[in-house]
């Protein structure tokens, strides 16, 4: 396998939309070996919209992980400090995010 042994943090943003594409990647990266940390942020963890309910989306995204969800400011402040994931996903990140983060 390609990923295995590597933690990969996958954070979920408000861009609901995106949601239906994005999420099958999570299955892509755990059939690829890798284990996947779900992350979301607060309103994308409850806010419901035309593109799905949030509690279906927690559900197939639990599923799919195997593990909870972090979805608050203090479940998410020890990922760094305490080195809990070897690379971050943060889907989407628009390239106009990309260019302010990465000068």
């Amino acid at each position: 396998m390609l990923l295995e042994g590597v933690k990969v943090g996958f954070a979920l943003t408000g861009s609901f939309c995106t949601f239906a594409s994005t999420i099958p990647q999570m299955k892509n990266l755990v059939d690829d070996g890798a284990e996947v940390i779900p992350i979301m942020s607060q309103h994308a963890y409850d806010t419901d919209t035309k593109f799905g309910k949030a509690e279906e989306f927690r559900k197939k995204i639990e599923g799919i992980t195997g593990k909870t969800i972090i979805h608050t400011i203090q479940e998410a402040e020890p990922i760094g400090p305490k080195r809990l994931t070897d690379i971050m996903i943060i889907a989407p990140c628009t390239r106009k995010h990309n260019f302010k983060t990465c000068k």
